[in-house]
């Protein structure tokens, strides 16, 4: 079988079709393979219904051919077809792939080619990955070391009107990447430096999880970094030598003082250098520290990580406040699992009297999976005052078990005294939200997956700019 990457030096470059490019970890492989000077195509259902045009239209700038999801875009010039976990085998893509007898390659495989022969930096844990690997990103290539980046998010600082910002080629030998427990894949990468940010109940088990990271700190060949802050981390015996810790607690290796949390914004100090992010919450002074710890790794010096620090813009709904108006600010944020919900309505409080939060489950096996610790994260962290509306989950296809609905949720949410209503559909949810917002609310939109929630915020954002107050 033909490698995925071992013909880089020959000068044909390789052929990669996408299936399922509009996927936040796929189109970042698809723009570093373009720039690397690959040929690159790819097709998505988003695609074919005209939904989230934008990441199609940026792709397209850079020389990236979208076609339909039909099979359409595979012909025998294709030497690899990349699928992700969520392409089912009846996809018409997959079917002409298997006629033609092309090489298909899941995505995990795909990146741990890219990453394995390299100076590898990767980013696990079930809560933070995203916006730490982004930071670590951010702050080698801010200090000069010109990493390839290829995280789950958009990073505003590479944001432009060709590219996502979730993929940026560098010119060394060093690799950065976020690596996914969810599907089993973290197992697959042989990093020189890891870090583990936090171990939740999420999409799997925490005895499973557990069992991953043990294999992924195994497979690190140099230095492993662990939150010394999570209960659930500090259980696993990571058998190694060369293990730092971070966490808000003075007992790990590099931990914060001085820390003053302010609306969208934090101060804080590590062994006398001060430090200032333009993002909010404590759980982005943990992330920060996580990606100081990379970065001391790797002998950069403290000034140049804070000043790094301070120019990150953060990372595309990760607490994004798309705008304000009468002073009722509306945030876009991917929060989806317990954890997630809670830091998000924690730090929002930092900065407004009063929550009004849309939750949309992002899947009827991870609403059920995580039901009670759902119903339980907002009951704990909404206050009797705050407001919580909750659409149906989110239903991308396929074979789901449909027992479960946001309705369930709702039921055992309310019952605890909390405001909470149940809407079918998205769009019902805007004019309850005129009826309630007043001068510092914050609104809140939170789910996974769905590219369209940053639509519905902008929605939201113009429905107020029309409200008479």
């Amino acid at each position: 079988m033909k490698h995925p990457l071992k013909q880089e030096s020959v000068k044909k470059p390789n052929s990669y079709h996408f299936v399922g490019i509009g996927g936040i970890g796929m189109s970042a492989i698809a723009q570093v393979l373009k720039e690397q000077g690959h040929d690159v195509s790819g097709s998505d259902r988003n695609y074919d219904k005209q939904i989230a045009v934008q990441i199609f239209s940026k792709l397209s700038s850079i020389g990236i051919t979208m076609t339909p999801q039909d099979g359409s875009g595979i012909n025998k010039s294709t030497d690899f077809v990349i699928v992700s976990s969520a392409i089912e085998e009846e996809n018409p893509d997959i079917i002409k792939a298997r006629s033609l007898n092309i090489t298909i390659t899941k995505r995990a495989n795909l990146l741990a080619d890219m990453f394995n022969n390299k100076f590898g930096i990767a980013i696990g844990g079930t809560n933070g990955k995203t916006t730490v690997s982004s930071m670590v990103g951010y702050v080698l290539d801010h200090a000069g070391r010109s990493p390839t980046i290829i995280v789950g998010g958009c990073i505003k600082n590479y944001l432009t009107p060709r590219y996502l910002g979730n993929a940026r080629v560098g010119n060394s030998d060093i690799v950065t990447i976020e690596a996914d427990e969810s599907d089993g894949s973290i197992v697959y990468y042989t990093p020189k430096i890891s870090l583990i940010t936090n171990m939740s109940k999420d999409h799997k088990p925490i005895e499973s999880i557990s069992k991953l990271f043990e294999t992924f700190s195994q497979n690190t060949q140099d230095v492993l970094i662990i939150n010394s802050d999570c209960p659930e981390l500090n259980k696993i015996q990571f058998n190694r030598n060369n293990t730092k810790t971070y966490g808000i607690n003075k007992k790990a290796d590099i931990s914060a003082s001085n820390i003053v949390n302010k609306p969208f914004h934090s101060t804080f100090d590590v062994d006398g250098q001060s430090f200032e992010l333009q993002i909010p919450g404590l759980h982005n002074v943990s992330n920060a520290l996580a990606a100081i710890s990379v970065a001391r790794s790797l002998n950069i010096k403290d000034n140049e990580i804070a000043e790094a620090l301070y120019n990150f813009r953060g990372v595309q709904r990760r607490m994004d406040v798309v705008g304000e108006y009468n002073g009722i600010k509306v945030i876009d944020d991917f929060a989806h699992n317990p954890e997630k919900i809670s830091a998000a309505i924690k730090a929002i409080k930092l900065g407004c009297k009063r929550v009004i939060a849309i939750f949309q489950p992002h899947g009827f096996f991870p609403a059920s999976f995580m039901k009670e610790e759902l119903i339980n994260a907002f009951i704990q962290s909404l206050s009797p005052s705050d407001i919580l509306f909750m659409p149906e989950i989110y239903y991308i296809g396929g074979s789901a078990n449909k027992e479960i609905s946001s309705a369930d949720l709702i039921f055992k949410i309310s019952k605890s005294g909390r405001n909470a209503f149940f809407s079918e559909k998205r769009e019902d949810i805007i004019p309850e939200i005129l009826k309630t917002a007043k001068t510092g609310d914050g609104v809140l939109v939170m789910g996974a997956r769905d590219n369209t929630l940053t639509d519905f915020c902008y929605e939201i954002l113009q429905a107020l700019q029309k409200k008479s107050f």
